[in-house]
């Protein structure tokens, strides 16, 4: 009576594996709801990376979160360095780390007066400089990071490289790349070692060639966690079968069914991220025409629900509940009997499931 992932666990750990293998160097990402499969799993699947090093060939000594909240979730699972993603500043959760996790977290600075306010709290504290990309979300630009070489003087004082968070659905980032990478050498940072996410194997492996004397060490959340999508399922339970005529009432808002079917209910609802759609910034012809077309269909009252029977996708009989949606299924169909799982699509990073089995 669940919204359940269910992860094939052999076909998962070979994936993950096989992709830090490929990537020397690779510092898993492990945030927010956990790609589905919940933070502190993923710190604990870490931990086994770590512990296959001599498998992979690719020692595993960094573990990258989100938040400074979310440090001691994986602290308790993860035995190496824990990276912050989020900026260091000089107030909330970053001052209430416990002193025994914090000996062991890389922060992430991204303004020359916090790089200053965080060695003069903590003298010994490691940290990543963050560069200013494309993006405009966080980061130094060039002539903050010679304002931070500066300060740190001909030692590395903590410093552990340099961090470059790069945009989505670019057709190159190599770029954008070189031009940060040429900005790191022309700041004289006393570092070698760049922190990169969203590049493509590719990408990294024409890096590598261009900038031997460089470290490059990707950052990596999708591509790891949800890489092998074959390895992963996701079901709903059928909780109730009901059967309507055109015109009978149903649901919260009375509302009337359009002709002759059955109102389905299914696990997973709102508190799931059922129904809570993310933006997904797609700005191309098709994906303006499908939103269209969802408002058009929500207009009169027909949502296409991410709940499938069959193969076939079912619409909302009405806008999810908290921890069940009700589904339309006309007559002709087949109707799933009550206890039977149904597939359901979802954005795993949007969705918290009841249950996760790794099998």
């Amino acid at each position: 009576m669940s919204l359940t992932l269910t992860v094939d666990g052999e076909r998962w750990r070979r994936h993950l594996l096989a992709t830090a293998a490929k990537h020397p160097g690779i510092v898993p990402v492990a945030k927010g709801n956990g790609y589905g499969l919940t933070l502190p799993r993923l710190a604990r699947r870490a931990q086994w990376l770590a512990d296959h090093a001599a498998e992979t060939g690719a020692p595993l000594d960094t573990l990258a979160v989100g938040t400074y909240d979310e440090v001691e979730q994986a602290a308790s699972r993860y035995a190496g360095d824990l990276l912050v993603l989020t900026p260091w500043r000089p107030f909330g959760a970053a001052l209430e780390l416990d002193p025994r996790t914090a000996r062991r977290v890389v922060h992430t600075v991204s303004r020359v007066e916090d790089l200053a306010a965080l060695r003069e709290r903590h003298p010994d504290a490691r940290f990543v400089l963050e560069q200013l990309t494309s993006m405009l979300r966080h980061g130094m630009t060039r002539r903050d990071l010679a304002a931070a070489a500066d300060a740190l003087g001909p030692a590395r004082s903590g410093l552990r490289g340099v961090a470059l968070h790069l945009p989505l659905n670019t057709a190159s980032h190599l770029g954008e790349v070189s031009r940060l990478i040429n900005d790191v050498v022309a700041s004289g940072l006393p570092t070698r070692t760049v922190f990169v996410s969203h590049l493509t194997e590719a990408e990294l492996d024409r890096l590598a060639g261009s900038y031997p004397d460089f470290t490059v060490r990707p950052r990596t959340g999708t591509d790891l966690w949800l890489g092998d999508r074959g390895a992963l399922s996701v079901t709903a339970t059928v909780l109730d079968v009901h059967e309507v005529e055109r015109g009978d009432t149903f649901g919260y808002r009375g509302r009337s069914a359009p002709k002759h079917g059955h109102i389905v209910v299914v696990s997973g609802g709102t508190a799931h991220g059922i129904g809570l759609e993310a933006p997904t910034g797609d700005q191309s012809l098709k994906a303006r025409a499908a939103t269209l077309a969802r408002g058009g269909l929500d207009a009169v009252g027909f949502v296409r629900s991410p709940f499938s029977i069959d193969g076939k996708q079912r619409l909302f009989a009405e806008p999810p509940h908290m921890q069940a949606s009700m589904l339309f299924v006309p007559s002709g169909a087949r109707v799933p009997h009550i206890g039977e799982d149904i597939d359901v699509r979802v954005r795993f990073t949007a969705t918290d499931f009841d249950r996760v089995l790794v099998r």
